[in-house]
């Protein structure tokens, strides 16, 4: 077994060599040293491409800072992959890219998740996907397609519970977390990209006095969403709010919550400064 990381996910290859004894390849460099050409295409290459026949090879990728010029890297491995005949070909994703267009919900949009699904099982022979918290979890769709799903929170409620104990009341902020955990939460009605507004339950309300909040969401993006359900879980009485996040999109998001949350758990699915749980050992125990 191999595992080869794009760009964007070098950080956890290197936990996986250094920490979990899993065989890395790292993709080489072009002539002058980059993953770039001058023009600003992207560059791949696989050395060992050769001795990949027959081998299960694993190519580990996180769609995020730049989600498109990280999914041409992914394209060009996964086409080196299959021109070197290995099998099975897996990808694992640490954070989905595109994830949240999960449908068509206006006339002339596209189901982006799904295309880029299909494009990998049925164009690259991808025998399997790992999904590390993905928005469309639970989607009717995804029945369709081998994947395989994992789920960061165990990891962030450990950190959180080391710090603040078990007695956690644990809360999604809007019905699509309760799809994905199942953990209950708000209404959410989005007015726009960076504004929403917040409706909990008379009994969530209730159990809020007095007590730690954990907020579990999948992606932080504006920080529009926590920034309410922050304002939510401080009117009703609790005692401390905490942020238990998956998928770190964007640093202003980030740092508008760790302003108002008493703290940020963060997964270093994507590579962010602020992530201080890390998920190697959950992508080593999936491929094992």
């Amino acid at each position: 077994m191999f595992i080869i990381p794009t760009a964007q996910a070098s950080h956890l290859g290197e936990r996986l060599k250094r920490n979990r004894g899993i065989s890395v390849i790292v993709p080489d460099f072009n002539r002058d040293g980059k993953r770039y050409f001058p023009d600003g295409e992207v560059y791949a290459k696989i050395p060992q491409a050769s001795s990949l026949k027959k081998a299960r090879v694993i190519v580990l990728h996180t769609g995020q800072p730049n989600p498109n010029e990280g999914l041409v890297e992914l394209e060009l491995i996964l086409q080196i992959l299959r021109d070197s005949k290995a099998s099975p070909i897996e990808v694992f994703f640490s954070y989905f890219p595109y994830g949240m267009q999960d449908g068509v919900f206006e006339i002339g949009e596209t189901n982006v998740a799904e295309n880029l699904i299909e494009k990998l099982v049925h164009y690259y022979k991808v025998k399997k996907i790992y999904l590390v918290d993905p928005h469309f979890k639970g989607r009717s769709w995804t029945k369709k397609y081998p994947l395989s799903y994992l789920s960061s929170l165990p990891l962030l409620l450990q950190a959180a519970r080391t710090d603040y104990g078990n007695d956690l009341l644990l809360l999604s902020p809007d019905k699509g977390g309760k799809r994905r955990t199942g953990i209950a939460g708000a209404t959410k009605k989005r007015k726009n990209s960076y504004e929403v507004e917040m409706e909990s339950p008379k009994e969530l309300q209730r159990a809020m006095k007095g007590r730690t909040v954990a907020v579990v969401d999948d992606l932080l993006k504006t920080g529009g969403t926590l920034m309410k359900t922050y304002e939510e879980c401080a009117r009703y009485g609790a005692k401390k709010v905490l942020a238990l996040i998956a998928h770190g999109v964007l640093r202003s998001g980030i740092s508008r919550t760790k302003q108002k949350y008493a703290k940020l758990y963060l997964t270093n699915t994507i590579k962010r400064k602020d992530a201080n749980v890390d998920i190697s050992s959950l992508i080593a125990g999936a491929v094992r």
